[in-house]
């Protein structure tokens, strides 16, 4: 079989989120698991941390409901809300959470008559003018809200659009907003997102969302000392399947991007951007092989890249290549680096592995 597989530590995963916990010890950190889980799986994410989120988040009730049906019982919230209003009852009968961002969704809420009354997570717009209802109409949408007999408990929430910049100017004026307007409604918040939680105890409330940090990324664009303390969750590894000695000079790969500064060792390793690895990714392009630090050299293929390995002599056929994640010496190779050399960010990386790529579960849960 091909040897390409997805390595998922679920340990690891329980321990960043306790380490999202542990920023914000008053607040409730919901998990946040859209997106399949970052590419990881969201079921089997959310079953490894049953026992320690109180609640779970994602982007669609199409999500939702693959948790619901692979036995998760808690409260899932929908943080795009829903699409049309038939979906309310679907959110009724699973007891859903819900966003509203718009005034269609709030008069389809007001409309319903569900079983039970809806928790709601009311969307404000305070600077990512993205989703959410504009700062100075969303005293009067809370209030509507909060007299309607189809909603249960009702939360402010909004988005950072700069939390994990170093220019924090916007983020500042994005908090003083929301700051203002929680005092005047006495609304309990949920503002933080990863970097918010990581850097930003001002931006904790009541909830916090803390996303791509469970996996292991970093999404500050410079590390503190907690997110050095964050693990990786997925290690993306093949093996080399074939040798080749060049002459300098020598090309590799399509249009002969590389070529040998010196006679090479060059490593075929069977992974591609069929698989999801990035095509964009630069001649240099760090890689572990035997848990030694190695470079892609050469364009991308579908099935295939090629890495050089010449101060390697012991790379062989079969030998471990790390693309990201931990090699079996313990060497660490970030995702978040990898994502720099392919001019995009982590996240990119994590969602784009493909199925192709099967995902192998490790930790106490498995």
């Amino acid at each position: 079989m091909r040897p390409l597989v997805a390595d998922i530590d679920l340990d690891a995963l329980r321990h960043n989120y306790q380490l999202a916990c542990s920023c914000a010890p008053q607040s409730r950190s919901v998990a946040v698991i859209k997106a399949d889980g970052y590419g990881h799986g969201a079921l089997a994410c959310a079953q490894a941390l049953a026992n320690q989120a109180p609640a779970f988040a994602v982007a669609c009730i199409e999500e939702a409901l693959t948790l619901r049906q692979g036995g998760i019982t808690h409260p899932i919230i929908l943080l795009e809300g829903i699409f049309s209003a038939d979906e309310l009852a679907l959110v009724d009968s699973h007891g859903f959470w819900i966003a509203v961002h718009s005034q269609w969704q709030v008069d389809a809420l007001l409309a319903a008559s569900p079983k039970k009354p809806i928790p709601v997570w009311l969307k404000v717009d305070s600077g990512m003018h993205r989703l959410g209802f504009a700062i100075d109409e969303a005293a009067a949408i809370w209030r509507q809200l909060s007299a309607a007999p189809s909603v249960a408990s009702l939360h402010l929430m909004s988005h950072f659009a700069s939390a994990d910049s170093r220019d924090n100017r916007y983020f500042h004026q994005q908090m003083a907003r929301l700051q203002g307007l929680a005092s005047e409604l006495d609304a309990p918040l949920c503002l933080a997102n990863s970097p918010a939680t990581l850097a930003w105890p001002v931006a904790h409330g009541d909830w916090n969302r803390p996303g791509v940090m469970l996996y292991g990324s970093d999404p500050l664009e410079v590390a503190n000392d907690i997110t050095q303390q964050l693990q990786p969750v997925m290690t993306l590894r093949s093996e080399i399947i074939a040798l080749r000695e060049l002459d300098e000079g020598e090309p590799v790969g399509y249009s002969g991007r590389w070529r040998a500064p010196r006679r090479s060792r060059i490593a075929v390793v069977a992974c591609g951007y069929g698989d999801g690895y990035d095509r964009h990714a630069r001649d240099g392009t760090p890689v572990l092989v035997n848990g030694q630090r190695c470079a892609l050299a050469g364009k991308v293929s579908m099935d295939m890249l090629t890495v050089d390995v010449t101060d390697v002599p012991e790379a062989a056929i079969g030998s471990d290549v790390v693309l990201w994640g931990r090699a079996s010496n313990g060497e660490v190779l970030s995702v978040d680096e990898v994502a720099r050399y392919c001019d995009t960010i982590s996240y990119t990386l994590l969602t784009g592995v493909l199925p192709r790529a099967p995902r192998r579960y490790h930790g106490r849960s498995v």
